[in-house]
């Protein structure tokens, strides 16, 4: 039995009260389900690493990593996949890998149809997207940012 190793790195990319969901292309299978954009870890990086490049790669910006949220989420037999809270640091996020992106409220997650594999962070990203205290009428700044 092969063991398992991380492999993949999703990002929970905040803003203010809501979360990113990206919708894929590809492959087939998973055309037009919604993800947290991210992507395998490269030798030599670590989970923080790869994610900010990746983002850099997907989307086209900038982010700060945070703490994990959710489980350790398996992709068959020999990957895990792990989310992270994320913020913009810079940029705006641009369909590149994706053909929509939406970003959604605590009270909007269960309005697309994600990939299987990200389900189980939906819970924790919940009930963390219902603890931001937003700054302002304009929803400003967080109160409250990932560590």
């Amino acid at each position: 039995m092969t063991p398992v190793r991380v492999s993949v790195v999703g990002a929970a990319l905040l803003r203010g009260d809501r979360v990113l969901a990206s919708r894929r292309t590809s492959p087939p299978r998973l055309a037009g389900f919604w993800e947290f954009p991210g992507g395998k870890v490269e030798e030599g990086e670590t989970d923080q690493q790869a994610l900010v490049r990746e983002l850099q790669e997907e989307l086209g910006c900038v982010a700060a990593i945070g703490e994990r949220i959710g489980p350790d989420l398996l992709i068959g037999d020999t990957a895990v996949m792990r989310v992270y809270l994320a913020t913009l640091v810079s940029g705006e996020p641009q369909l590149r890998d994706h053909d929509a992106h939406r970003w959604l409220s605590a009270a909007e997650l269960d309005d697309v149809r994600w990939i299987p594999v990200d389900a189980p962070v939906l819970p924790p990203l919940r009930a963390q997207l219902l603890g931001i205290k937003r700054t302002g009428a304009s929803g400003g700044a967080d109160s409250r940012e990932p560590r």
